[in-house]
């Protein structure tokens, strides 16, 4: 695997345990997400989830945009590292 694709890869990875991180906080209703270091991480991970809550209705009280998220990101992963 090229130098490139496995720095691409680290990042991917990264931001899979920062947005698993972003999902299991949000169990907590006491974050207060305007604090530091959880603003920073609402502002890392929430542009990314966005769209794919805006496509995804939650089914019942729970939210599987996440889940949908992270297997994306994976499959692009995939892709990048073939590609490079």
């Amino acid at each position: 695997m090229s130098p490139i694709a496995q720095v691409v890869s680290g990042l991917l990875q990264l931001f899979n345990i920062l947005l698993i991180v972003w999902c299991l906080l949000s169990w907590f209703p006491n974050i207060n997400w305007y604090d530091q270091p959880w603003r920073t991480l609402d502002k890392i991970v929430r542009p990314v989830i966005a769209p794919f809550r805006r496509i995804i209705p939650p089914i019942g009280n729970i939210d599987i945009s996440p889940i949908v998220a992270i297997l994306c990101l994976q499959v692009l992963c995939k892709l990048i590292i073939s590609v490079l």
